[in-house]
């Protein structure tokens, strides 16, 4: 994968609580969602996919920091002094995602996908 997940900052706190990542590839960053779930054993996570985030379509490139915010807010980017860029995002929730013993972050990356809407 071309995005990795490097840190969970102040879990349970849905005011101060984001994900970080880190972008090794240039990339489009609408290819990921980021899922709560629970974590099972040493390599293994619950298929019980909960709270789940779609990335908006925008190119992030190599060295890049991304951060998901629990909380509210407007996305914003800003150019750091070593020329890389941190991408802000918000989910826009009222309570903490990572509030749980257990809770785990995964990250999926989409290329393909599509929909049928339920009659």
């Amino acid at each position: 994968m071309d995005v990795r997940i490097t840190n969970i900052h102040a879990d349970g706190d849905a005011a101060e609580e984001y994900l970080a990542l880190h972008v090794d590839r240039d990339c489009d960053i609408g290819d990921y969602i980021i899922a709560d779930t629970t974590y099972v054993s040493p390599n293994q996570v619950s298929n019980e996919l909960r709270h789940m985030f779609w990335f908006p379509s925008k190119q992030v490139e190599a060295g890049d920091t991304v951060i998901l915010r629990t909380g509210r807010g407007t996305n914003t980017a800003e150019e750091r002094t070593d020329g890389s860029t941190r991408h802000r995002f918000y989910w826009g929730l009222k309570s903490a995602v990572w509030n749980d013993t257990g809770d785990t972050a995964v990250l999926l990356k989409i290329e393909n996908w599509n929909f049928k809407k339920a009659s």
